[in-house]
């Protein structure tokens, strides 16, 4: 925005006014119109060599540049572990006539750095816990056995195909004084029609005298309910 301000250094002699006087005698073929569309424009203002007439201009900058400078800039938002939102994982259960399988997943821990980054410090995984079946949809979980999947263990439950196979062993107690002491060998096969897969759960566990073998069918489309939760 700016503000036009004109300043006539010297009025006009009063015989210029006189009503004798004609539009002709009072004006030059160069004057300056200014304002077309105002009331007053049938009136110009003459140039001559004694009358002089100054055009001056001045800009508003400072309440442009304040107006500029109040604008808020956007953020960039923060990557780091700590300003993300919080994420909700939701598990999956297969009850079938003779076992239960719920999935459950574990998100990785963190922790952070002094240059203000994160790390890794626990790898996610998911929990398989297996409960055999007592009745009819009942399920004696005080029995569970639990399983669980690394991420590369994942990986390679995604990629079987309608024929493949996969074994896993665990020992929860390798390295450590009571090593092979507890057996954990999870089958996963696939069922005669094609249908889907068997996940079946050995765990001999000589600490507590336990020797319990636990399956469950799993369809296609179950396991592609696993698959994509493994996928989060």
């Amino acid at each position: 925005m700016s503000n036009l301000q004109l300043q006539l250094h010297s009025p006009p002699p009063s015989s210029l006014l006189s009503s004798s006087s004609s539009p002709s005698s009072l004006y030059s073929s160069s004057s300056l119109k200014l304002f077309p569309n105002h009331p007053f424009s049938t009136k110009s203002l003459p140039f001559n060599n004694h009358k002089h007439f100054s055009l001056r201009c001045r800009h508003t900058d400072l309440f442009d540049q304040n107006t500029i400078a109040s604008t808020p800039r956007p953020t960039r938002p923060s990557a780091s572990v700590g300003a993300l939102p919080p994420r909700v994982y939701v598990g999956y259960s297969i009850y079938k006539g003779k076992a239960a399988l719920t999935l459950t997943p574990r998100p990785p821990e963190f922790m952070p750095l002094d240059s203000g980054a994160y790390k890794i410090s626990k790898e996610g995984y998911v929990l398989l816990q297996f409960a055999p079946a007592v009745g009819t949809r009942q399920y004696d979980w005080n029995r569970k056995q639990v399983f669980s999947l690394s991420v590369s263990e994942m990986g390679s439950v995604i990629s079987l195909g309608a024929r493949d196979s996969y074994e896993l062993f665990h020992d929860p107690f390798k390295g450590k004084s009571d090593e092979g002491k507890v057996r954990k060998i999870l089958k996963v096969e696939p069922l005669p029609d094609g249908s889907g897969h068997f996940f079946n759960l050995s765990v001999q566990n000589n600490l507590v005298n336990v020797d319990e073998s636990i399956y469950i069918p799993v369809t296609k489309a179950e396991l592609a309910v696993l698959t994509s939760t493994f996928n989060v």
